[in-house]
């Protein structure tokens, strides 16, 4: 099954529906937080939501039943290889690397997977070139230094 990307207000929706599981138009009217969404929106996102595969249908009298087809854990999965893919070149090293950077786990986190003996290093951050602003802020070195490269293929 292929998972397609949710806008935040969908996603919003999708994590009452996770919730839920099994529910009718007016179950989410009740479960919703304040404020809560006019009928006729959140009608339009089950429709949005079921087109897009994550819900579907069943038609029991004159209302519809609706069901998660997506579990969340599915949906999870997807978005963190999205991240991983789009923001740290596919890298688990690169994400550990970030979350420590960022204090969102510790050592401690993992000792239930790693074992009691592990340590951990801080990362080491590449420091990035930066060619064009050392062109800018330097232009007479770098001019110099253009000048006997052109020498230097002429002869």
């Amino acid at each position: 099954m292929k998972i397609n990307h949710l806008t935040s207000a969908e996603e919003n929706l999708m994590k009452l529906f996770w919730k839920l599981n099994s529910f009718y138009l007016k179950d989410v009217m009740e479960h919703h937080t304040e404020p809560k969404p006019h009928q006729n929106t959140v009608s339009t996102y089950l429709k949005i939501l079921v087109e897009k595969g994550y819900l579907k249908t069943e038609k029991e009298g004159r209302i519809f039943k609706y069901s998660v087809l997506v579990p969340f854990e599915d949906y999870r999965n997807f978005l963190m290889r999205e991240i991983a893919n789009n923001f740290f070149d596919g890298s688990g090293k690169e994400i550990l690397a970030f979350l420590f950077r960022e204090n969102l786990v510790a050592k401690d986190d993992f000792k239930e997977y790693l074992g009691e003996d592990i340590e951990i290093k801080p990362p080491k951050i590449k420091e990035p070139k930066l060619e064009i602003a050392e062109e800018i802020l330097n232009p007479k070195k770098d001019k110099k230094a253009k000048d006997k490269k052109k020498k230097k293929k002429k002869d």
